[in-house]
This record gives C-alpha cells, sequence and structure tokens, in this order.
C-alpha cells in the first residue's frame, strides 16, 4: 500500500536542536527530520499497523517531494525510532515495525550516569514509582501472573553476581498493566544493575546475608499482590526500598568507574539491529569506559574502520547516530576525527514517547505516573523554597506562558520542567520530559485553540508558586494534583 494523500493529524514530537546533517549539507538533515515526524506522524495516524508497506522508495520520494538523499536521512531516523524499517529489492519498500524501547532506554541509563545521577535521585525515583506499580499489580493480577510471580520468586538466590532479584521488580511494572510504568521501571532496574555492584571490601558473607534478606522480603511482597492487598503490597515495597537506598549508600563502589566496564548488557542486542546500530552502541560504551571526555578525539575514520573492521558506509551511519544523541560528532580536516560531544537526551526522549504511543497507552496511564513524579518533585522543590534564586526560576517560569515565544508548543510544559530542574534529580526530570512530550502532541491541539487558556493555565501555575515559597507542601501538592487532573480534558 503506498501513503495516503491525507496529511497526517497527530503532531509528532519535537527533535532535537542539532539533528545530524551532514558536514557540508545541512539544509539535508533540517528538511530530513521534518519528513521523518511526518512519517512518524502517519504510522500514528494509521493506528501503527505493523508489517504495512508505507510505500517503495520511489513513492515516498514522490509524496513528499524530496531527493534520494533528504529520504534516505528521514528513513535513518524513522529506523532509529524503530517506527519503520527500509526493505530492499523487490517487493521492498518502507514498513512499519513493532517497536523496542531497549536501546533508547540503554542510551537513557548512560545519560543519567553522564549528569551524575546520585543514589538519592534513583532511589527518589524507585520509591515514587515501583510501589505504585506493587499496588496496581495487585489489583490487577491474574492467574497467569500470580504463576509468573511464584516462578521469579522461586528463581532467586544469594549468589553474588546473580541479578534473579532485580527480575521481581521488573515484573510487577508488567502487571500494573501500566505501559508507562513498566517502561520507566525498566530504565530505573538497568540504572541499579549498573551502580549497585558492591565494593569488592565487602565480604563474601554479608552480601549472600543481604540477598537472602532480600529473598525474604521480596517473598513477602509477592504474597501481597498475590492476595490482591495492593496497600501493603506498596507499603512492604517502599519499605523494602529503603532498605536498599541505605545499603547502596554504605556499600557501593563509585559511580560509573572509567577503568572499569559496568556489568550488564553494554550495547544494544536487539537481534533486529542493524550493524551501524551494534557499532554505534560500542562507540559509545567505549566513550563511557573513558569517563565521557568532552572534547577528545575518539579516532579518525581510518582508525575506527580498522578497530571495527567494517566498511565506511557502516561507520558513517553509526556516526549519524551517535550525532543524533549529541554523544559524538566526525570532524573533517587536519586533525579531526570522531569528537566526544555533550550528549543531550531529546532523541532517546522522542523514541520513548513514540514507543508508548504504540503501546497505546490512555490518558489515566499517563496521569497515574506523572501525578507520582510531579508531586515528588514539587515536595523536594517545596523543601527547598528559600533557597537563593529559586522565587526568581519560578517567577519566570510562571511568567513564559505569556512571555515567552507564541509559537513554542511547549509553552505550558516550561513551568513543569523548570520545577523539575529545581528538584535537582535528573531522573524524574527526564522522565517528565517523556510524559510531556507525549502529552503535548495529543493536547496542543486543543490548547492552542483557546487563547484563554494560556492565561488559565499561568493562573493556575502562580497559585501552586505560591504555595510552594510559602512552604506550603500539602497545599502546593493539592493543587498541582487538581491541575494534572484537568489536564485530562484536553486529552484526544
Amino acid at each position: 500500500m503506498s501513503v495516503a494523500d491525507a496529511e497526517p493529524r497527530v503532531t509528532a514530537p519535537s527533535l532535537p536542536r542539532g539533528v545530524p546533517t551532514g558536514d557540508s549539507e545541512p539544509a539535508i538533515g533540517k528538511l530530513a527530520a521534518q519528513v521523518a515526524r511526518r512519517i512518524e506522524a502517519e504510522v500514528l495516524r494509521r493506528g501503527w499497523p505493523v508489517g504495512e508497506s508505507l510505500g517503495s522508495e520511489p513513492e515516498l520520494r514522490v509524496h513528499y517531494g524530496v531527493s534520494r538523499s533528504v529520504l534516505r536521512e528521514a528513513v535513518r531516523l524513522v529506523e532509529h525510532h524503530q517506527v519503520a524499517r527500509m526493505r530492499r529489492g523487490p517487493n521492498g519498500g518502507l514498513f512499519v515495525t513493532a517497536p523496542d524501547a531497549g536501546p533508547a532506554a540503554r542510551a537513557m541509563v548512560i545519560y543519567l550516569e553522564y549528569v551524575g545521577t546520585s543514589v538519592d535521585d534513583l532511589m527518589q525515583a524507585r520509591q515514587l514509582l515501583e510501589p505504585l506499580a506493587a499496588g496496581l499489580a495487585a489489583r490487577r493480577v491474574s492467574e497467569d501472573g500470580i504463576d509468573l510471580l511464584r516462578r521469579i520468586l522461586d528463581a532467586e538466590t544469594d549468589e553474588i553476581g546473580d541479578r534473579s532479584a532485580e527480575v521481581l521488580h521488573v515484573v510487577l511494572g508488567e502487571l500494573s498493566a501500566n505501559a508507562v510504568l513498566r517502561l520507566f521501571i525498566d530504565v530505573l532496574i538497568r540504572l541499579t544493575s549498573r551502580y549497585a555492584q558492591p565494593s569488592r571490601e565487602v565480604p563474601r558473607s554479608e552480601y549472600r546475608k543481604a540477598r537472602a534478606e532480600a529473598k525474604r522480603r521480596h517473598a513477602q511482597i509477592g504474597a501481597a499482590v498475590i492476595a490482591g492487598d495492593g496497600g501493603r503490597a506498596e507499603e512492604q515495597l517502599a519499605d523494602y526500598l529503603d532498605g536498599v537506598r541505605v545499603w547502596m549508600q554504605a556499600h557501593r563502589r563509585a559511580f560509573a568507574p572509567a577503568d572499569e566496564a559496568p556489568d550488564g548488557p553494554s550495547i544494544d542486542q536487539d537481534p533486529r539491529a542493524k550493524l551501524a546500530e551494534i557499532v554505534a552502541g560500542r562507540l559509545r560504551e567505549d566513550i563511557v569506559a573513558a569517563g565521557w571526555p568532552v572534547g577528545s578525539v575518539v579516532g579518525s575514520e581510518a582508525d575506527l574502520l580498522a578497530r571495527y573492521g567494517i566498511s565506511r558506509a557502516v561507520l558513517r551511519e553509526a556516526v549519524r547516530l551517535l550525532e543524533y544523541h549529541s554523544v559524538a560528532r566526525m570532524r573533517r580536516g587536519p586533525g579531526g576525527g570522531l569528537v566526544v560531544s555533550t550528549p543531550d537526551p531529546q532523541a532517546s526522549v522522542a523514541t520513548m514517547a513514540l514507543y508508548l504511543e504504540y503501546m497505546k497507552v490512555t490518558a489515566d496511564d499517563l496521569v497515574t505516573v506523572r501525578d507520582a513524579i510531579e508531586l515528588g518533585i514539587v515536595t523536594r522543590v517545596t523543601a527547598r523554597h528559600d533557597e537563593p534564586g529559586v522565587a526568581e526560576r519560578l517567577d519566570r517560569a510562571v511568567r513564559w506562558m505569556s512571555d515567552g515565544p507564541p509559537d513554542d508548543a511547549g509553552r505550558a510544559d516550561h513551568f513543569h520542567a523548570e520545577l523539575a530542574e529545581l528538584a535537582g534529580n535528573p531522573v524524574l526530570a527526564l522522565f517528565l520530559r517523556i510524559l510531556t512530550d507525549l502529552w503535548r502532541r495529543h493536547a496542543v491541539e486543543q490548547a492552542a485553540a483557546d487563547s484563554s487558556t494560556a492565561a488559565e493555565v499561568e493562573h493556575v501555575h502562580r497559585r501552586i508558586t505560591d504555595a510552594v515559597l510559602a512552604g506550603d507542601e500539602g497545599l502546593a501538592r493539592h493543587r498541582l494534583r487538581r491541575h494534572l487532573a484537568a489536564l485530562t480534558e484536553w486529552w484526544h
């Protein structure tokens, strides 16, 4: 089936500034990003029909009115978002695919390492989201889910290096039947896996004792879920995570050691991954292992070709992916090579938002998770309300609705993003970006259509700010919760 003639109604997520373009063709990169957004919106409009063809390369070039080079660059972006893949040869074309959030999740974990996520940051996010998942799982668990829980609990051991204990937390995310919780908990467990390795000074007997205690506590949590006691499951999991936080702070190794490769999957291991994606993953991990030395040269093109044993075409596609995530950029000329950049998570944010579209998340799913995250954020900011600069930053954020650029589709989100930045938790800030990215594409049409909406939203943001700056946590949470509940009216 060829591309539909109608323009897509769904607004695709905005791509990051500096989308990879190639050194001599900036216009191609900009146009390709626009075409990629239109292709992705077309997939969403059709209901994400996996296996369906969007058209052959000639058909797509005609439909979008672009050159072969622009279309192929757009297809690379679409493939990286795992929305569709180009199949060459007879009966070929761009076919819709079922996405896998794994590669983007790994990129997010590495970004969070880079910005210096602390144990407190990680565990605050886990304590906000995982008990919520356990409560939902208890209310929704089926007999198949009960069988799965029992198998997971029976498989746990106290062996050093065994990760069976982490599986329960991922499974609770699955049993919550909330795709957002499942996705975010997966990222949190990946991050914990990389950071929670104990110091070599911890005696093996002490480590086994801690694992045995974890196994006992997990059995209690599982029993509460199986019994359908959501309140008890939430309480027990929150208490368990508090113990994990204390243990990690006392026994963990330093974060992201430069001289030691992290345990666990280190590259994108999706069997569908193209060679260029695998090479990009290896290059990214090499940069992490080197301590992410921004501005340094990883190697010349010739060096990298020899190091990874790949063709020039594969390397250049891998570099495009690294550039898209602002991991590294290829600098031409004398002294050039692949130069390490300051990473930008927006590419992963867009990929995650698209994945959640594919999972057909509902407004209720998003509100459930956004409530937990933003209420945790406002509690943290209220505790810091009298610190220098907080009042000024919040005032500017409130006035952004009227003072910000009129064509800024994210004006209403600016206040929430600023609260997240002031809270100082990069995990929560990143998760909120994913939620607002997805929310904006569903709500922007209604919000933009009514000119009175901006004044109304600014008024609500001001009232939340007044409560925060007064140090009144309860009132701030109450006003924020009511504001988030009202946002569901804009969902479509």
